[in-house]
């Protein structure tokens, strides 16, 4: 099989909307411990819709749920390409076509990878510049390949974006591409957690999760998921896999 495989519904569900949000996300595979302890540690697999039980990590006093509220709500993910409208004239299933395109180019690769702090949040990051490189060429290469498929943002969209504390270089991103954190600045992650403020907090997530995962092996990048919200503050969606060639294909 020589292109890139799609292994989910490729219909578009009447309720979606010109509101509705598209995302380019890693998924580690469905089968991996990678996937099923994420979606555990956040409660939620957002590829079946199956709500799942947290682990309590004896390390907390506090239940694991209620510092994973705001990546809940985003399921298990590292982004690639932020979540985005579609432009005018552009389906779903153009997008998938485009993404599936893009993904038969690419090679399927592993990282090492470690829950690690980012600022007041915790995540699966690298854990060494090779691999935070090639997840950092991957992003970007997805987003330039994509970009033609996104909706310009409104007035209130750039403004809100550009209310915060950025550098010269993130707002000319935010212009451009919608988002300060790509290309040079995209540092690829994995949210483990809320922002927190507690530094011994992070420190038991980071323990907790690094523990569970001793024995997972490095991450492995076999392909990515197209993610949905369908409607705006509603949970994303694992909508699309689109896996990478094997190297056995033709």
């Amino acid at each position: 099989m020589s292109d890139a495989t799609s292994t989910a519904m490729n219909t578009a569900p009447a309720q979606w909307s010109a509101a509705t949000r598209f995302a380019l996300y890693y998924a580690p595979p469905r089968d991996s411990a990678w996937w099923r302890r994420g979606c555990e540690w956040l409660g939620r697999d957002p590829e079946s819709g199956e709500p799942l039980a947290p682990p309590q990590p004896v390390e907390l006093e506090m239940p694991l749920a209620s510092l994973t509220v705001a990546p809940g709500r985003y399921g298990w993910h590292g982004t690639l390409v932020p979540p985005f409208r579609l432009a005018d004239g552009v389906t779903p299933q153009a997008l998938v076509a485009a993404t599936q395109a893009w993904a038969a180019r690419r090679e399927r690769f592993e990282v090492a990878a470690e829950a690690a702090t980012l600022g007041r949040f915790v995540a699966v990051r690298a854990a060494d510049d090779s691999g935070a490189q090639a997840l950092q060429q991957l992003a970007g290469d997805a987003l330039r390949t994509l970009g033609s498929l996104r909706a310009a943002q409104t007035s209130a969209e750039l403004a809100r974006r550009l209310d915060a504390p950025l550098t010269p270089r993130q707002r000319d991103y935010v212009e451009t591409w919608g988002y300060p954190y790509v290309f040079d600045e995209f540092r690829f992650h994995m949210t483990l957690s809320d922002s927190l403020d507690e530094a011994p907090t992070r420190a038991a997530l980071m323990h907790a999760w690094n523990a569970q995962m001793r024995d997972a092996g490095p991450l492995p990048v076999h392909g990515v998921a197209i993610y949905v919200e369908p409607k705006p503050a509603a949970p994303f969606e694992l909508w699309q896999r689109v896996d990478f060639p094997q190297e056995n294909d033709a």
